[in-house]
């Protein structure tokens, strides 16, 4: 696996945790836009969430175990999980935290070429659980951004997690139940720099999307609603999915309600 992409899920915690580190505890409590979690909940996931990586990756039997407590209650592990970690007091999270993604890095650097681990969906790669790792800090990490109205600048580090929302297209058919289309799409997404365009699919597919490859990120983890999004579908299969999008594993959420929402 590429050192680079280690070296960009590294980056992108480090910039959250520059968001958090400073903290009042007040600032910890703050409610973030999923009901129920303040910014402690998101940590707290992350943490959760890296620590069940770092079991995937060192210990699968211990995993499993794991899974099989978490299919025990279904619609409530993730929550469980964030609401024990956001109850210690904000330093030892915030250390828990640091130290449980460093371990997870230096495992996966140290992986086997070939080694896949399992997931509680089909297992992942070293590669893949880096993507996936990178994608969720982002995602929570914008959470806690709006909870401190905290504007981020966009980087390239963007192509991960829009290269797993379009490799989770089927995936987001599947999860409600409907069958996902045939042909491939062409995705062409405007890079944060403004100069570069990374394009994926045929190019002469006819189902087509553009725009930001930031806002193509809000969307495909439900942190925008489309209407607030600059991002553009040709052609009616395109425009469903982007209705549907997510880059995340589990059930589909309800995403984010448009800003002029009542």
């Amino acid at each position: 696996m590429s050192d680079a992409l280690l070296d960009d899920l590294r980056d992108e915690s480090e910039e959250l945790d520059r968001l958090v580190a400073g903290l009042r505890p007040d600032g910890w409590a703050r409610p973030t836009p999923a009901p129920g979690w303040t910014v402690a909940h998101q940590i707290a996931h992350l943490a959760w969430t890296d620590d069940a990586a770092l079991r995937a990756v060192t210990d699968p039997e211990g995993f499993a175990a794991h899974v099989t407590e978490a299919l025990a209650a279904p619609g409530t592990f993730v929550d469980e999980g964030a609401a024990k970690g956001a109850a210690v007091p904000p330093g030892e999270l915030l250390a828990r935290w640091r130290e449980g993604r460093e371990r997870l890095l230096s495992a996966l650097r140290a992986a086997p070429a070939g080694a896949r681990f399992p997931w509680y969906g089909p297992p992942m790669s070293a590669a893949s659980m880096a993507t996936a790792r990178l994608m969720e800090t982002w995602a929570h990490g914008q959470d806690v951004a709006d909870a401190l109205g905290a504007v981020r600048t966009p980087t390239a580090r963007l192509r991960h997690v829009a290269w797993i929302g379009i490799r989770a297209r089927d995936y987001a058919y599947a999860v409600r139940g409907l069958q996902p289309p045939a042909e491939p799409f062409r995705v062409e997404l405007t890079a944060p720099d403004g100069a570069d365009v990374w394009a994926y699919g045929p190019q002469d597919a006819a189902q087509r999307i553009t725009g930001p490859a930031l806002d193509f990120c809000l969307l495909v983890t439900q942190r925008a609603h489309r209407d607030d999004l600059a991002v553009r579908a040709e052609g009616a299969d395109a425009d469903t999915w982007l209705s549907l999008a997510q880059a995340f594993a589990g059930p589909a959420g309800p995403g984010r309600a448009p800003k002029g929402a009542a």
